[in-house]
Protein backbone atom coordinates (compact mmCIF):
# COMPACT_ATOMS: atom_id res chain seq x y z
CA UNK A 1 0.00 0.00 0.00
CA UNK A 2 1.17 3.44 -1.05
CA UNK A 3 2.21 5.80 1.66
CA UNK A 4 1.25 8.80 -0.48
CA UNK A 5 -2.52 8.84 -0.09
CA UNK A 6 -3.72 5.52 -1.14
CA UNK A 7 -6.86 4.80 -3.68
CA UNK A 8 -8.12 3.67 -0.66
CA UNK A 9 -8.61 6.95 0.77
CA UNK A 10 -10.41 8.09 -1.87
CA UNK A 11 -13.15 5.05 -2.26
CA UNK A 12 -14.52 5.99 0.27
CA UNK A 13 -17.06 8.55 1.97
CA UNK A 14 -15.89 11.10 4.46
CA UNK A 15 -18.06 10.51 7.48
CA UNK A 16 -20.97 12.93 6.49
CA UNK A 17 -19.74 16.35 6.46
CA UNK A 18 -22.16 18.43 8.17
CA UNK A 19 -21.86 22.53 6.30
CA UNK A 20 -24.41 25.18 4.62
CA UNK A 21 -25.65 24.15 1.37
CA UNK A 22 -23.53 25.67 -1.96
CA UNK A 23 -26.71 27.43 -4.07
CA UNK A 24 -26.51 26.39 -7.14
CA UNK A 25 -25.94 30.55 -7.88
CA UNK A 26 -22.34 29.55 -7.05
CA UNK A 27 -22.10 26.82 -9.21
CA UNK A 28 -23.33 28.82 -12.36
CA UNK A 29 -20.91 31.67 -11.69
CA UNK A 30 -18.38 29.54 -12.72
CA UNK A 31 -19.69 28.03 -15.60
CA UNK A 32 -18.29 28.35 -18.76
CA UNK A 33 -19.74 28.70 -22.59
CA UNK A 34 -20.15 26.05 -25.25
CA UNK A 35 -17.79 24.62 -27.55
CA UNK A 36 -15.13 25.88 -29.43
CA UNK A 37 -14.66 26.06 -32.78
CA UNK A 38 -10.58 24.89 -32.39
CA UNK A 39 -11.97 21.30 -31.34
CA UNK A 40 -12.53 18.61 -33.48
CA UNK A 41 -14.11 16.09 -31.74
CA UNK A 42 -18.20 17.51 -31.81
CA UNK A 43 -20.63 15.26 -33.65
CA UNK A 44 -22.92 17.06 -36.73
CA UNK A 45 -24.85 18.86 -34.43
CA UNK A 46 -22.19 20.28 -32.06
CA UNK A 47 -22.39 18.20 -29.50
CA UNK A 48 -19.32 16.99 -27.52
CA UNK A 49 -18.79 14.09 -25.32
CA UNK A 50 -15.43 14.61 -23.04
CA UNK A 51 -13.81 11.56 -21.08
CA UNK A 52 -12.40 11.79 -17.99
CA UNK A 53 -10.29 8.59 -17.19
CA UNK A 54 -9.05 8.80 -13.12
CA UNK A 55 -8.81 5.99 -9.91
CA UNK A 56 -10.69 5.44 -6.65
CA UNK A 57 -13.23 8.32 -6.49
CA UNK A 58 -12.20 12.07 -7.42
CA UNK A 59 -16.14 13.13 -5.73
CA UNK A 60 -17.24 14.76 -9.32
CA UNK A 61 -20.19 11.79 -9.27
CA UNK A 62 -21.02 12.05 -5.92
CA UNK A 63 -21.03 15.97 -6.15
CA UNK A 64 -23.56 15.69 -9.22
CA UNK A 65 -20.96 17.89 -11.08
CA UNK A 66 -21.25 16.08 -13.83
CA UNK A 67 -24.56 16.70 -14.59
CA UNK A 68 -24.26 20.42 -13.48
CA UNK A 69 -21.41 20.85 -15.96
CA UNK A 70 -24.07 19.50 -18.56
CA UNK A 71 -26.74 22.34 -17.26
CA UNK A 72 -24.32 24.80 -18.00
CA UNK A 73 -23.18 23.60 -21.43
CA UNK A 74 -26.01 22.06 -22.95
CA UNK A 75 -23.91 20.35 -25.81
CA UNK A 76 -21.32 18.77 -23.48
CA UNK A 77 -21.98 15.31 -22.00
CA UNK A 78 -18.93 14.56 -19.50
CA UNK A 79 -18.25 10.27 -19.42
CA UNK A 80 -16.11 9.41 -16.54
CA UNK A 81 -14.21 6.28 -16.71
CA UNK A 82 -12.37 5.21 -13.27
CA UNK A 83 -10.27 2.88 -12.50
CA UNK A 84 -10.51 1.09 -8.99
CA UNK A 85 -6.91 0.73 -8.26
CA UNK A 86 -4.37 3.41 -8.80
CA UNK A 87 -1.68 1.35 -9.34
CA UNK A 88 -3.34 -0.28 -12.03
CA UNK A 89 -4.19 2.97 -13.43
CA UNK A 90 -0.79 4.28 -13.46
CA UNK A 91 0.79 1.78 -15.44
CA UNK A 92 -2.09 1.76 -18.51
CA UNK A 93 -1.76 5.95 -18.52
CA UNK A 94 2.05 5.40 -19.18
CA UNK A 95 1.46 3.08 -21.95
CA UNK A 96 -1.28 5.01 -23.26
CA UNK A 97 1.21 7.96 -23.03
CA UNK A 98 3.88 6.04 -24.99
CA UNK A 99 1.71 5.06 -27.51
CA UNK A 100 -0.34 8.11 -28.48
CA UNK A 101 -3.49 6.48 -27.96
CA UNK A 102 -6.16 5.62 -25.96
CA UNK A 103 -6.11 8.69 -23.76
CA UNK A 104 -8.91 10.54 -22.14
CA UNK A 105 -9.75 14.21 -22.80
CA UNK A 106 -8.66 14.80 -18.95
CA UNK A 107 -6.44 12.15 -16.85
CA UNK A 108 -6.09 12.24 -13.50
CA UNK A 109 -2.53 11.97 -11.89
CA UNK A 110 -1.93 11.12 -8.40
CA UNK A 111 0.77 13.42 -6.40
CA UNK A 112 2.97 10.45 -6.27
CA UNK A 113 3.60 9.96 -10.08
CA UNK A 114 3.68 13.91 -10.95
CA UNK A 115 7.06 13.96 -10.51
CA UNK A 116 7.89 11.29 -12.56
CA UNK A 117 4.94 12.67 -15.14
CA UNK A 118 6.46 16.20 -15.70
CA UNK A 119 10.22 15.48 -15.57
CA UNK A 120 9.20 12.47 -18.55
CA UNK A 121 5.98 13.81 -20.00
CA UNK A 122 5.33 16.89 -19.69
CA UNK A 123 5.34 17.43 -23.84
CA UNK A 124 2.31 15.45 -23.86
CA UNK A 125 0.61 17.65 -21.70
CA UNK A 126 -0.91 21.14 -22.50
CA UNK A 127 -0.14 23.91 -20.64
CA UNK A 128 -2.97 24.89 -17.92
CA UNK A 129 -0.58 27.46 -16.53
CA UNK A 130 -2.95 30.45 -18.43
CA UNK A 131 -5.94 28.26 -17.88
CA UNK A 132 -6.41 28.15 -14.21
CA UNK A 133 -5.16 30.81 -12.22
CA UNK A 134 -2.33 28.97 -10.21
CA UNK A 135 -2.00 32.23 -8.10
CA UNK A 136 -5.61 30.48 -6.80
CA UNK A 137 -3.53 27.40 -5.23
CA UNK A 138 -1.17 26.72 -2.29
CA UNK A 139 1.98 27.55 -3.87
CA UNK A 140 3.73 24.60 -2.88
CA UNK A 141 0.94 22.30 -5.46
CA UNK A 142 0.72 24.41 -8.76
CA UNK A 143 4.95 23.96 -8.17
CA UNK A 144 4.31 20.25 -8.36
CA UNK A 145 3.01 20.05 -11.24
CA UNK A 146 5.18 22.72 -13.04
CA UNK A 147 7.83 21.63 -15.95
CA UNK A 148 11.20 23.58 -16.02
CA UNK A 149 10.14 25.79 -18.77
CA UNK A 150 7.04 27.12 -16.77
CA UNK A 151 4.19 24.77 -18.23
CA UNK A 152 1.74 23.51 -15.51
CA UNK A 153 0.59 20.18 -16.88
CA UNK A 154 -1.86 19.50 -14.06
CA UNK A 155 -4.67 21.11 -12.33
CA UNK A 156 -4.90 20.70 -8.39
CA UNK A 157 -7.91 18.81 -7.15
CA UNK A 158 -7.46 18.11 -3.95
CA UNK A 159 -4.42 17.96 -0.39
CA UNK A 160 -3.98 16.10 2.35
CA UNK A 161 -3.18 18.25 5.10
CA UNK A 162 -2.57 16.30 7.94
CA UNK A 163 -4.16 16.19 11.63
CA UNK A 164 -4.64 13.97 14.64
CA UNK A 165 -7.42 11.25 14.83
CA UNK A 166 -8.00 9.71 18.34
CA UNK A 167 -10.61 7.35 19.78
CA UNK A 168 -11.75 10.24 23.04
CA UNK A 169 -13.21 6.69 24.59
CA UNK A 170 -9.66 5.12 24.68
CA UNK A 171 -7.88 8.31 25.85
CA UNK A 172 -10.40 8.57 28.65
CA UNK A 173 -10.14 5.25 29.71
CA UNK A 174 -6.59 5.33 29.79
CA UNK A 175 -6.83 8.48 32.10
CA UNK A 176 -5.75 10.90 29.23
CA UNK A 177 -7.54 14.26 28.37
CA UNK A 178 -10.24 14.30 25.61
CA UNK A 179 -10.95 17.96 24.65
CA UNK A 180 -9.13 18.18 21.62
CA UNK A 181 -7.39 21.68 22.58
CA UNK A 182 -5.83 19.99 25.68
CA UNK A 183 -4.41 17.23 23.04
CA UNK A 184 -3.31 19.30 20.87
CA UNK A 185 -1.26 21.19 23.75
CA UNK A 186 0.36 17.72 24.62
CA UNK A 187 1.83 17.27 21.63
CA UNK A 188 2.57 20.67 20.50
CA UNK A 189 6.80 19.99 20.92
CA UNK A 190 5.75 17.64 17.74
CA UNK A 191 6.42 13.94 16.82
CA UNK A 192 8.72 13.17 20.50
CA UNK A 193 5.81 14.51 22.29
CA UNK A 194 3.45 12.50 20.53
CA UNK A 195 5.42 9.52 21.52
CA UNK A 196 5.23 10.40 24.91
CA UNK A 197 1.83 10.72 25.09
CA UNK A 198 1.51 7.22 23.73
CA UNK A 199 3.54 6.21 26.25
CA UNK A 200 1.24 7.65 29.19
CA UNK A 201 -1.12 6.20 27.43
CA UNK A 202 0.14 2.55 27.45
CA UNK A 203 0.63 2.66 31.08
CA UNK A 204 -3.20 2.78 31.76
CA UNK A 205 -4.22 1.45 28.38
CA UNK A 206 -7.50 -0.64 28.02
CA UNK A 207 -6.03 -4.54 27.33
CA UNK A 208 -5.56 -5.27 24.05
CA UNK A 209 -5.42 -1.91 22.88
CA UNK A 210 -2.39 0.26 21.68
CA UNK A 211 -1.45 4.04 21.23
CA UNK A 212 -1.14 4.02 17.13
CA UNK A 213 -2.41 1.78 14.53
CA UNK A 214 1.11 1.73 12.64
CA UNK A 215 4.23 3.57 12.95
CA UNK A 216 5.21 3.84 9.48
CA UNK A 217 2.21 6.33 9.18
CA UNK A 218 4.11 8.60 11.85
CA UNK A 219 6.76 8.10 9.91
CA UNK A 220 5.44 9.66 7.02
CA UNK A 221 3.82 12.38 8.50
CA UNK A 222 7.43 13.30 10.03
CA UNK A 223 9.23 12.98 6.90
CA UNK A 224 6.30 14.75 5.15
CA UNK A 225 6.53 17.70 7.30
CA UNK A 226 10.03 19.01 6.25
CA UNK A 227 11.18 20.64 3.20
CA UNK A 228 13.93 17.98 2.71
CA UNK A 229 12.83 14.01 2.03
CA UNK A 230 13.91 11.70 -0.70
CA UNK A 231 15.45 13.96 -3.06
CA UNK A 232 17.18 17.08 -3.80
CA UNK A 233 16.73 20.43 -6.05
CA UNK A 234 18.98 18.46 -8.58
CA UNK A 235 16.82 15.19 -8.28
CA UNK A 236 19.55 13.37 -6.83
CA UNK A 237 18.25 10.86 -3.95
CA UNK A 238 19.20 11.28 -0.59
CA UNK A 239 17.18 9.62 1.25
CA UNK A 240 19.71 7.74 2.83
CA UNK A 241 21.12 11.09 4.34
CA UNK A 242 18.00 12.90 4.94
CA UNK A 243 17.67 14.08 8.18
CA UNK A 244 13.62 13.61 8.16
CA UNK A 245 13.99 10.10 6.90
CA UNK A 246 16.30 9.70 10.07
CA UNK A 247 14.43 11.33 12.52
CA UNK A 248 11.36 9.41 11.31
CA UNK A 249 12.95 6.22 11.16
CA UNK A 250 14.25 6.90 14.59
CA UNK A 251 10.98 7.57 15.77
CA UNK A 252 9.49 4.57 13.93
CA UNK A 253 12.01 2.49 15.50
CA UNK A 254 11.42 3.78 19.09
CA UNK A 255 7.01 3.64 18.44
CA UNK A 256 7.80 -0.36 17.47
CA UNK A 257 10.49 -1.27 20.41
CA UNK A 258 8.04 0.01 23.25
CA UNK A 259 5.28 -1.47 21.76
CA UNK A 260 3.11 1.78 21.17
CA UNK A 261 1.75 0.56 17.78
CA UNK A 262 -0.25 -2.48 16.64
CA UNK A 263 1.65 -3.13 13.84
CA UNK A 264 -1.10 -2.71 11.42
CA UNK A 265 -0.87 -1.79 7.83
CA UNK A 266 -3.20 0.52 6.74
CA UNK A 267 -6.63 -0.09 5.21
CA UNK A 268 -6.22 -3.91 5.07
CA UNK A 269 -8.53 -5.76 6.73
CA UNK A 270 -6.78 -6.17 9.85
CA UNK A 271 -6.43 -2.69 10.29
CA UNK A 272 -10.57 -2.22 9.37
CA UNK A 273 -10.75 -4.70 11.89
CA UNK A 274 -9.04 -2.73 14.30
CA UNK A 275 -10.56 0.36 13.92
CA UNK A 276 -14.54 -1.59 14.19
CA UNK A 277 -12.58 -2.99 17.71
CA UNK A 278 -11.72 0.06 18.96
CA UNK A 279 -8.17 -1.06 19.56
CA UNK A 280 -5.87 1.51 18.25
CA UNK A 281 -6.22 4.81 19.81
CA UNK A 282 -4.65 7.08 17.28
CA UNK A 283 -4.11 7.76 13.68
CA UNK A 284 -2.64 10.20 11.90
CA UNK A 285 -5.04 11.62 9.84
CA UNK A 286 -4.85 13.49 6.54
CA UNK A 287 -7.60 14.87 5.78
CA UNK A 288 -9.60 11.95 3.47
CA UNK A 289 -8.70 9.64 6.41
CA UNK A 290 -11.65 10.63 8.03
CA UNK A 291 -13.89 8.64 5.77
CA UNK A 292 -11.81 5.66 6.04
CA UNK A 293 -12.19 5.48 9.62
CA UNK A 294 -15.97 6.33 10.03
CA UNK A 295 -16.20 3.70 7.19
CA UNK A 296 -14.34 0.83 8.97
CA UNK A 297 -15.03 2.04 12.73
CA UNK A 298 -19.31 1.81 11.88
CA UNK A 299 -21.94 3.92 13.26
CA UNK A 300 -21.29 2.13 16.88
CA UNK A 301 -18.30 4.23 17.34
CA UNK A 302 -19.83 7.45 16.01
CA UNK A 303 -18.94 10.43 18.36
CA UNK A 304 -16.37 8.04 19.91
CA UNK A 305 -13.43 9.84 17.82
CA UNK A 306 -12.24 13.75 17.66
CA UNK A 307 -9.70 15.14 15.83
CA UNK A 308 -7.02 17.47 16.30
CA UNK A 309 -4.09 19.73 15.11
CA UNK A 310 -1.01 17.21 13.74
CA UNK A 311 2.09 17.19 16.62
CA UNK A 312 3.90 20.19 16.36
CA UNK A 313 4.41 23.40 14.27
CA UNK A 314 4.63 22.49 10.74
CA UNK A 315 2.22 20.48 9.03
CA UNK A 316 2.00 17.77 6.69
CA UNK A 317 0.64 16.71 3.28
CA UNK A 318 -0.18 13.03 2.44
CA UNK A 319 -2.04 13.10 -0.96
CA UNK A 320 -3.59 14.61 -3.37
CA UNK A 321 -4.34 14.46 -7.30
CA UNK A 322 -4.01 16.70 -10.36
CA UNK A 323 -6.48 16.84 -13.60
CA UNK A 324 -4.22 17.00 -17.02
CA UNK A 325 -5.06 17.49 -20.07
CA UNK A 326 -3.12 15.33 -23.38
CA UNK A 327 -2.44 17.50 -26.35
CA UNK A 328 -3.31 14.90 -28.21
CA UNK A 329 -7.37 15.26 -27.60
CA UNK A 330 -10.14 16.00 -30.03
CA UNK A 331 -11.40 18.49 -27.40
CA UNK A 332 -8.02 20.27 -26.10
CA UNK A 333 -10.26 23.64 -25.40
CA UNK A 334 -13.34 21.81 -24.02
CA UNK A 335 -11.47 19.79 -21.88
CA UNK A 336 -9.32 22.56 -20.52
CA UNK A 337 -12.48 24.42 -20.08
CA UNK A 338 -14.05 21.45 -17.84
CA UNK A 339 -10.52 20.86 -15.86
CA UNK A 340 -10.90 24.85 -14.66
CA UNK A 341 -14.43 24.55 -13.80
CA UNK A 342 -13.97 21.22 -11.88
CA UNK A 343 -11.02 22.93 -10.03
CA UNK A 344 -12.45 26.29 -8.99
CA UNK A 345 -13.62 27.10 -5.45
CA UNK A 346 -17.40 26.38 -5.60
CA UNK A 347 -16.44 23.10 -7.28
CA UNK A 348 -13.89 21.98 -4.80
CA UNK A 349 -16.02 22.83 -1.93
CA UNK A 350 -18.69 20.82 -3.31
CA UNK A 351 -16.33 17.92 -3.40
CA UNK A 352 -15.13 18.28 0.16
CA UNK A 353 -18.94 18.44 1.01
CA UNK A 354 -19.73 15.19 -0.59
CA UNK A 355 -16.99 13.28 0.00
CA UNK A 356 -14.39 15.32 2.60
CA UNK A 357 -11.58 15.50 -0.04
CA UNK A 358 -10.10 18.63 1.02
CA UNK A 359 -9.27 21.83 -1.88
CA UNK A 360 -6.09 22.50 -3.12
CA UNK A 361 -7.51 26.07 -4.50
CA UNK A 362 -7.67 28.58 -1.54
CA UNK A 363 -10.34 30.50 -2.90
CA UNK A 364 -12.10 27.64 -1.48
CA UNK A 365 -11.22 27.67 2.07
CA UNK A 366 -13.44 31.18 2.93
CA UNK A 367 -16.65 29.26 1.60
CA UNK A 368 -18.94 28.49 4.10
CA UNK A 369 -18.99 24.84 2.85
CA UNK A 370 -15.43 24.05 3.70
CA UNK A 371 -14.75 27.50 6.34
CA UNK A 372 -17.61 26.24 8.50
CA UNK A 373 -17.05 22.80 8.01
CA UNK A 374 -17.73 19.81 10.77
CA UNK A 375 -18.08 16.11 11.23
CA UNK A 376 -20.76 14.74 13.65
CA UNK A 377 -18.64 11.41 13.39
CA UNK A 378 -15.70 13.11 14.95
CA UNK A 379 -17.12 14.92 17.70
CA UNK A 380 -18.49 17.51 15.54
CA UNK A 381 -14.30 18.25 14.85
CA UNK A 382 -14.06 22.09 12.81
CA UNK A 383 -12.39 20.26 10.32
CA UNK A 384 -12.62 23.72 7.80
CA UNK A 385 -10.78 25.41 10.44
CA UNK A 386 -8.32 22.68 11.20
CA UNK A 387 -7.47 21.54 7.54
CA UNK A 388 -6.89 24.97 6.57
CA UNK A 389 -4.43 26.15 9.44
CA UNK A 390 -2.76 22.85 8.35
CA UNK A 391 -2.44 23.69 5.05
CA UNK A 392 -0.85 26.98 5.37
CA UNK A 393 1.96 25.50 7.29
CA UNK A 394 2.79 22.68 5.24
CA UNK A 395 6.42 23.28 3.93
CA UNK A 396 7.20 23.65 0.13
CA UNK A 397 8.65 20.10 -0.71
CA UNK A 398 11.15 18.82 -3.19
CA UNK A 399 9.65 15.64 -5.22
CA UNK A 400 11.17 13.38 -6.52
CA UNK A 401 10.41 10.79 -9.51
CA UNK A 402 10.67 7.26 -7.49
CA UNK A 403 8.84 8.89 -4.24
CA UNK A 404 6.21 6.27 -4.17
CA UNK A 405 8.81 3.18 -4.42
CA UNK A 406 11.33 4.77 -1.44
CA UNK A 407 8.16 5.16 1.14
CA UNK A 408 7.10 1.34 -0.01
CA UNK A 409 10.04 -0.22 1.16
CA UNK A 410 10.55 1.82 4.05
CA UNK A 411 6.93 1.17 5.38
CA UNK A 412 7.53 -2.76 4.62
CA UNK A 413 10.59 -2.29 6.78
CA UNK A 414 9.32 -0.50 9.39
CA UNK A 415 5.62 -2.88 9.31
CA UNK A 416 8.81 -5.43 10.23
CA UNK A 417 10.22 -4.17 13.23
CA UNK A 418 6.45 -3.90 14.54
CA UNK A 419 5.66 -7.45 13.58
CA UNK A 420 8.64 -9.21 13.29
CA UNK A 421 11.08 -7.48 15.70
CA UNK A 422 13.28 -6.97 12.84
CA UNK A 423 16.48 -5.15 14.57
CA UNK A 424 16.52 -1.01 13.03
CA UNK A 425 19.94 -2.38 11.27
CA UNK A 426 18.77 -5.13 9.47
CA UNK A 427 15.65 -3.46 8.39
CA UNK A 428 17.36 -0.18 7.39
CA UNK A 429 19.86 -2.21 4.91
CA UNK A 430 17.02 -4.17 4.31
CA UNK A 431 15.20 -0.97 3.01
CA UNK A 432 18.10 0.46 1.16
CA UNK A 433 18.76 -2.55 -0.91
CA UNK A 434 14.84 -3.01 -2.31
CA UNK A 435 15.43 0.63 -3.16
CA UNK A 436 18.27 0.80 -4.47
CA UNK A 437 17.95 -2.26 -6.81
CA UNK A 438 14.74 -0.23 -7.62
CA UNK A 439 15.92 3.17 -8.38
CA UNK A 440 18.77 2.06 -10.26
Amino acid sequence: MRITRSVAGRRLRAGYVATTGLTVTALLLTGCGGSSDSDKGADADGNITLTLADFGQFGYKEAGLFEKYHELNPKITVKEDTTAEEKNYYPKLLQQLNSGSGLADVQGIEVGRIKEIVDTKADSFADLSKAIGVDEWVSWKAKQATAPDGAVIGAGTDIGPMSLCYNRELFEKAGLPTDRAEVAKLTEGGWEDFLALGEQYKKKAPEGTYFMDSASAMFNAVVSSSPEQYYDASGKPIYEKSASVEKGWKLAAEAASKKLTQGLAQFEDQWQAALRKSTVATVVCPAWMAGQISTYAGDANKGKWDITSAPGNTSANWGGSFLAVPKSGKNVAEATKLVKWLTAPEQQAAVFKAIGVFPSNQGAYDLPDVKNATLPYFNDAPIGQIYADGAKSIPEAVLGPKDGVIKDSISTQINNMEQRGTSPDDAWDAAVRTIDKAIG
